[in-house]
């Protein structure tokens, strides 16, 4: 396996913001990869994309075939999000919001946060740990649910 976090260096500083992460000692440096087989004949891809600026070149393949996306929030640092966010509008990229919640980040009614982030009331969001894998599978589920009603919408299209 490949490890995409490395040790936060010198040569980070003035590139790497660690506004709200004051302790953060490592940094995502590659891309992540997954697949999960549903079934026989459906496949689900998996790319996981830091939301770094630096990084969004490798935004531009993404796009291009998406179904639709997770954007992990970190409420440490929820400014972060809106140029995220507004990427995968500009795009038409359907998402859903999963708020990552660990031990010392901040917590917000999520009425604050749909109204922080912009978002109409048909995005989804909800309260995930991206470390465990059921809380993890339940924001896939629901991008896969949100996904299908899109579909089903007339008007979506």
């Amino acid at each position: 396996p490949l490890t995409t976090e490395e040790t936060m260096t010198r040569a980070g500083i003035g590139v790497d913001d660690t506004r709200g992460v004051a302790r953060k000692t490592t940094t995502t440096v590659a891309m992540d990869f997954g697949r999960i087989s549903i079934n026989d004949e459906l496949v689900l891809y998996l790319f996981g994309t830091p939301g770094q600026e630096r990084f969004w070149f490798l935004w531009r393949g993404l796009f291009e075939g998406a179904l639709g996306a997770v954007v992990l929030l970190d409420t440490r640092r929820l400014e972060i999000s809106f140029d995220v966010i507004g990427r995968l509008e500009e795009r038409g990229v359907p998402f859903v919001v999963a708020v990552n919640s660990f031990p010392g980040a901040p917590d917000h009614p999520m009425e604050e946060l749909r109204q922080a982030l912009d978002l109409p009331p048909s995005v989804p969001i909800l309260v995930c740990d991206a470390r465990r894998r059921d809380s993890s599978r339940d924001v896939l589920l629901t991008l896969m649910r949100y996904l299908h009603s899109q579909a089903a919408t007339p008007e979506a299209m």
